[in-house]
């Protein structure tokens, strides 16, 4: 009898165990469900160090898209604090990288963007700042290949206007995102604050820790 009972022991504890642990494993699946959209288009720029970079630079990589210019006098700096961070969480890890895209490639020559480099903090050898494309070449690809708007704005803004929002891309060159809470994609993941709705940079961390790991 007092071995049956040990039976009956050793069975509630693994029922127990299966109901403390299979919501766990069922919502991590979920969280790494990210959503896939179209690959990221063909593209060549010039870094900060004068290097030729391509978007065959991030083949095999985890990466994030920012479009800004260096004298933006609103929402670039408060971004580029927030891709610091983001820089800094992932240092050193060579399947990581960032791509600042400048919209105003006229102004922001690659000596520009050393400079620019150097006061804001970003120093992983993985984070480009590209330009030396014509403006409507970056228009291009921020409009209709990433779908993210840029373009010319007011005196506001330092005369343009772009995005607030940082776009994910998986080892393949796919533009990657997590749902909302209602199921919906979210496909880019926003920067700063927007309308009440607080920045997304924590799940942005929580979503390249998840493609690494893919």
């Amino acid at each position: 009898m007092k071995k049956k009972y040990s039976y009956v022991g050793i069975a509630f504890v693994i029922l127990l165990f299966g109901i403390y642990t299979v919501p766990k494993v069922v919502d991590r699946f979920k969280k790494s469900d990210l959503v896939k959209f179209d690959k990221v288009p063909d593209f060549e720029f010039i870094n900060q160090n004068g290097e030729k970079i391509t978007n065959k630079t991030y083949n095999d990589k985890v990466y994030v898209v920012e479009f800004f210019f260096s004298t933006c006098p609103t929402i670039c700096p408060i971004m580029n604090r927030k891709m610091v961070t983001i820089q800094d969480k992932f240092f050193g890890n060579p399947n990581f990288g960032i791509a600042s895209i400048s919209i105003t490639p006229e102004i922001d020559t690659p000596e520009t963007l050393r400079t620019y480099a150097k006061n804001k903090g970003i120093t992983s050898k993985n984070w480009h700042l590209l330009t030396g494309k014509s403006d409507e070449v970056v228009y291009a690809l921020s409009n209709k290949g990433f779908k993210l708007y840029a373009g010319k704005g007011d005196g506001n803004h330092g005369g343009f206007e772009h995005s607030g929002l940082f776009a994910l891309v998986d080892k393949d060159g796919y533009i990657r995102s997590r749902k909302d809470e209602f199921g919906n994609p979210i496909m880019y993941y926003r920067a700063i604050e927007d309308q009440g709705f607080p920045d997304q940079i924590k799940e942005l961390k929580e979503d390249i820790k998840i493609l690494l790991d893919e």
